[in-house]
């Protein structure tokens, strides 16, 4: 007996509540496995692939690509033959869903062709009956893909600038479609005079809205002319047309912690110039040695936890409806990387456990999973204090935001060559600006200062660490 089966967006952890869908796996028709991945959606923590705890047939898909999900909505439905060939469902639990013995409300009859359901789940994608084929696609460039694009990234870039990707001609293997295909055509699309027509408006030629100032009251003659032509929808009387880009996904994620982060927290920062030429000369050394390479990021991690287990005030936390400061015994340190999809901070779970080789080898994993967008939410949530090393953006201080609910932050800026008082004597010495940003209703000025002190102390003179180890 054949009957139709639903799978909802399952509760992918973490809190979250909706999820955007990136690219669809599989099309109407496909016959898919158990636990077969479906469709990759983007949450604000990472994307993910989901899978399908059903094996069968799929006979409608819910939302096209950058249609927002809330968890419960239905994904797709499968028609699915006797319990021997998968009606069972995988096992597998999903946060929040479970696959095993899918219960009866999940149950619906095969829609039939030219059918319509009862209660359309979503107006802009109704379900396609099995013997329904996809609706077609203008100019398929090959025939098991309407657009050749595998990168998500390629697409969202694309969809962020208003560009349709059936226009471009792939220049990748069997006409696969590349991000710099498309930022040619954006660039193509900048150069190309007002009259001629594009496809695309990058986000670089867009105007800011006036400012107050620029706003004045307009004369007489401006009064009347702005009331025989009204602007147009999107303008102002007194500036070009913007461009509004949602916040969602990481970004949105971004701005709602960071804005929390200085709503709640009374936080104050003091930075300290350190002489990190022992520092470089150490690791140099170690690395001379032999054996894995020892990164610079993973030295300063090293100190951090040394420096959290002399002042643990800063690895804390403040529960403001039970007034009470929580103290961690774990230091979960975070790590701010800028990727194509924003700012993430990864976290290396116990960092307080590790040596320097297994953070340079954790610091790795976690940086390549952020550059392709495979974290998962626990890989992004969980931090008790972080380490900024905005150095790699070319600048020499900052004063960081504190990444709530932690309690601290350490910013690192560029090291480079500077005259330094140095045993007397002025030299040339590699200089580093260090800065702590910290929540002072954990401690006060003399704690905070304590910690970049001793932090700074083994950046100039690593046997310090040693020392304490």
């Amino acid at each position: 007996m054949t009957q139709v089966l639903e799978f909802r967006l399952p509760d992918l952890g973490e809190g979250l509540t909706e999820a955007q869908i990136v690219r669809w796996l599989v099309q109407v028709g496909d016959v898919v496995a158990v636990d077969q991945p479906v469709v990759e959606v983007e949450t604000a923590k990472a994307m993910v692939e989901v899978p399908c705890p059903y094996g069968g047939v799929v006979t409608a898909r819910f939302g096209d690509e950058g249609t927002e999900l809330p968890v419960g909505e239905p994904l797709l439905t499968v028609a699915v033959g006797a319990p021997a060939e998968g009606d069972q469902g995988s096992g597998n639990v999903l946060v929040g869903y479970g696959t095993a013995a899918p219960p009866a409300r999940r149950r619906r009859a095969r829609p039939q062709s030219g059918a319509v359901p009862d209660k359309p789940r979503r107006a802009a994608a109704p379900p396609v009956a099995a013997n329904t084929p996809p609706p077609p696609v203008a100019a398929p460039k090959r025939p098991d893909s309407p657009v050749p694009v595998i990168s998500p990234l390629v697409r969202r870039l694309a969809r962020e600038n208003g560009l349709d990707l059936r226009e471009l001609a792939g220049s990748g293997p069997d006409g696969l479609i590349l991000r710099a295909d498309v930022e040619h055509a954006l660039r193509a699309a900048a150069a190309a005079p007002p009259s001629a027509p594009v496809t695309a408006v990058p986000a670089a030629q867009t105007v800011s809205p006036p400012t107050r100032a620029e706003s004045l009251t307009p004369t007489r003659a401006e009064s009347a002319e702005n009331a025989a032509a009204p602007p147009a929808a999107g303008t102002s009387a007194t500036a070009a047309p913007v461009t509004r880009i949602p916040l969602k996904g990481v970004r949105g994620a971004v701005a709602d912690k960071l804005s929390r982060s200085r709503r709640e927290i009374p936080d104050a920062t003091c930075w300290v110039d350190a002489d990190a030429t022992e520092l470089m000369h150490a690791r140099a050394a170690m690395n001379a040695a032999g054996g894995p390479k020892i990164s610079l990021l993973a030295l300063l991690a090293r100190i951090c936890t040394a420096a959290l287990a002399r002042f643990p005030e800063l690895n804390s936390t403040v529960d403001m409806a039970a007034r009470e400061i929580v103290r961690l015994d774990r230091v979960h340190l975070g790590f701010a990387a800028q990727t194509e999809r924003g700012l993430v901070v990864p976290v290396v779970r116990d960092a307080h456990t590790r040596d320097a080789q297994s953070l340079t080898a954790e610091f790795a994993r976690l940086t390549e999973a952020a550059r392709t967008g495979t974290l998962t939410p626990r890989e992004l949530t969980g931090g008790t204090f972080t380490l900024n090393n905005y150095g790699v953006f070319g600048v020499d201080g900052s004063t960081p935001i504190i990444n709530h609910p932690e309690a601290a932050m350490l910013g690192v800026g560029r090291i480079v060559p500077k005259p330094w008082v140095h045993q007397g004597e002025l030299a040339v010495r590699q200089v580093v600006q260090l800065s702590l940003t910290f929540d002072h209703r954990v401690c006060d000025g003399g704690t905070a200062g304590g910690f970049l002190r001793y932090v700074a102390d083994c950046v100039e003179q690593p046997v310090v660490l040693l020392r304490s180890l």
